[in-house]
Order: C-alpha cells, then structure tokens, then sequence
C-alpha cells in the first residue's frame, strides 16, 4: 500500500514538472516572435507605378499620414523694395532784384555803419575829432586803410562847400560817395557764356578755402542760373572732403542739374575734366567747378589749384574764376584773397554771409586789393538767398536802415 502511494506521488511531481516545461517553452516563443504593427497607427506605402511618387507617402521620415497630407504652409512673398520716389524739381526764386528784395536783411546788419556816419556828420561843428571818428567808422567796418583816407577827404571837402547841412542833404551826400567808392561802373556780370567757341559750355571755377562757404555758394549758383533759364552741369571737384560731393548733388538734384563726381580722396583735376567734357556733350549752358579748400595730401593746394584749372584749359579757356570770401573774416578774408590771385586769375568775389556782420566795407577793401569786382553775395541761409552785388541796393541798406 505504502509502495502504491510512493508510486502515485511520484507520478503527481513528474507531471507537474512536465506540465511547467511546457508552460514556459510557450512564454518563450511568444516572446522570440515580432509583434503585429498596430493598425490605424501609420498607413502601409502603396506600390507606385513607375514614374509616379508614392500616393500619401510621408515627406519626411517617421510622418504619420494624417501629417503627410496636410499642405505645407506658403512662404511669404517677399515685399518689393519701394522705389524712392524722384524730387521734385524746384523752381528757384527768379534773381532780377533779388538784392532789393532781400534789403531788410542786409540793413538789419550793415546799419550802424550808415547810422554812425549820419550822427557824426549832423553833428553842429566837425572838428578834428569828429573827422577822426568817421575815420574810425569806417575802418571799424572793414573798409580799408586808403579808401577810408579817400572817402574822409572827399567828404571833409563837400560838407565845407555845403555850409549849412539837412539831414536830406547829408544822406543824399553819403550816399553819392559811398557809391561811388563801392564802383557802379564795375562789370559784375558772372562770365557764362563761352569765349568764341560754340561749341561748349561756359566753365565757371569756384575757389576758395573750407569754411566760407564754397560749396553751398556752387549749388546756389546754379540755381541762380537755374532761374535765368541756363541748363547747369556740376562737378564736385572737392574731393577731400566726403560730403562735398553729396551735398552738391544735393543742390543739384533741387533744380535738375546733373553733377559729375569722383572717388573719395580722387584726382580733382581729373573730375573737373570729366565735368566739361559731360558738359559739352550734353550741350550745357553752363558747368560749374566746386575745387578743394584744402587736401588730403602733401601737394600743395594752390599746386593742385593750378592744376585743376590747367587741365580744365584742355578743353577750352576757363571763362570765370569766382573766389568765396567770408565777410565775417574782414581783412582776414584779404590775406586768402591775396594767395589765391597768386595762382589763378581770379575774376569775381563772392562774399558769404554778409548778412552777418556789420563789416560791410569789406566790400569796398577787397576790391581794391584784388583789383576786380564783388559779384555775388549771401545774405542768409535760404537756397534763394544768393544775390548779384547791386551797388546803389547795397549803398541804400547801409544807409536808409530798416
């Protein structure tokens, strides 16, 4: 009985051993096999035919279907760049009378000239100091050692003829002999029209050092010849200075006149050349010529001056050489005057911001020394505020007032 039961637990171990062998080779299987791919997750490719993409294929790895189909965004267009629209043109203040016009402006600042010589010529009794006074006045406004002599003496002579004085009589006397010193019969025209040949323009240089105004002087000219109906090419000669060149441009893109200009640091010569030549092939009126006031190299500048003007001759004489003074400056302004006549003919003065300084006998000194007239002069900072030199205008601010 005790071997049967010893038998039957034995058997009961075996099959339980066997029955967990079995049990675990299944687990064992069901983990060496590969997994089924859930469906609904990814779409399966389509075999495409042949030259065609595969429908619905992802563009990019590891894209679900639903991403794949979605359109990809548009890119923005790029905006054109705006085209800066042109200026435009002006047109400038026509120049006849121009200097009447501008007369308040002018005596606002010349006054105390006109005023100081009225009072001291009223005056009951002119002594000797009274004459000393005037003398004063007169070389405290710049005019100059020997036309103040001049003046004195002429004035001390008619005042003696006269007697008995009005104020009427004493302005309209003044008056006679101020103008008189100024010159009325000076030829002040600005030279613009070719010398014998037809068939090139007119070249007006402008001279002078930085500071005086040089540049703007150029572009107002040109809008003063602008208004007396002459077409203008530019040439920004001064290149030393970096915005030399752009400031003319500037000027002449107000007034439609084409500017020629050079590299920065370039050969001024050579873009003073290439300015006439634009000029005579686009057939010009005028070409004006804005030089260096000073240079970035060794070279002297009145050398390069000379050199300027030279080349320029190539193609035909230089008809005005208008050289800038600050009338600020007073006899300061003369010692500039008087080096730059050492190298080039120089045939007008324009005096820059006359306006500004009581000084207006620099006028009559600069004339004297150069030996040739004020052509132009700027009362103010306006682009019309460039005027032909009216004497007898001139004559009237300094001594009717405002």
């Amino acid at each position: 009985m005790e071997i049967v039961i010893l038998v039957v637990v034995i058997a009961l171990i075996a099959i339980a051993a066997i029955s967990g062998l079995v049990v675990s080779g299944r687990k064992k299987k069901a983990r060496e096999q590969p997994k089924p791919e859930a469906t609904g997750t990814t779409a399966p490719p389509a075999e495409p035919h042949v030259g065609e993409e595969a429908e619905g294929a992802p563009e990019k790895p590891g894209a679900t279907v639903e991403e794949a189909e979605l359109p990809e965004p548009e890119a923005p267009a790029a905006e054109a760049p705006e085209t800066p629209a042109e200026p435009e043109i002006e047109t400038p203040e026509p120049t006849a009378g121009r200097l009447v016009r501008l007369r308040e402006r002018l005596s606002r600042s010349q006054n105390s000239l006109g005023k100081g010589l009225l009072t001291l010529l009223s005056r009951d009794r002119l002594d000797e100091d009274t004459w000393e006074e005037v003398e004063d006045t007169l070389l405290t406004a710049d005019v100059g050692v020997a036309p103040t002599q001049e003046l004195v003496e002429r004035l001390r002579e008619r005042v003696k003829v006269l007697g008995t004085r009005s104020p009427e009589e004493l302005r309209a006397l003044l008056r006679e002999e101020l103008l008189e010193l100024v010159g009325p019969e000076l030829d002040r025209a600005v030279r613009t029209e070719t010398q014998g040949a037809v068939d090139r323009p007119g070249v007006v240089l402008v001279v002078g050092v930085n500071g005086t105004g040089k540049t703007t002087t150029t572009g107002k000219l040109g809008r003063v010849l602008v208004a007396d109906g002459r077409s203008v090419v530019l040439g920004a000669a001064d290149t030393f200075r970096a915005a030399a060149a752009d400031q003319l441009e500037t000027w002449g893109r107000r007034v439609g006149a084409r500017t020629v200009r050079g590299p920065e640091g370039g050969d001024p010569a050579s873009v003073a050349f290439d300015a006439v030549k634009e000029g005579t092939e686009a057939g010009a009126d005028v070409v004006l010529i804005d030089t260096a006031g000073r240079l970035h190299t060794k070279t002297g500048l009145m050398d390069e001056l000379g050199k300027v003007k030279r080349v320029v001759e190539k193609q035909g004489p230089v008809d005005e050489v208008l050289l800038v003074l600050d009338a600020t400056t007073g006899q300061n302004g003369l010692v500039q005057a008087r080096v730059f006549a050492e190298v080039v003919d120089i045939t007008g003065i324009v005096l820059t911001k006359l306006d500004g300084t009581a000084k207006g006998g620099i006028v009559v000194a600069v004339q004297r020394e150069l030996g040739v007239p004020v052509k132009l002069v700027g009362l103010g900072e306006g682009p019309d505020d460039l005027a032909p030199f009216e004497p007898a205008a001139f004559v009237d601010a300094l001594i009717d007032g405002d």
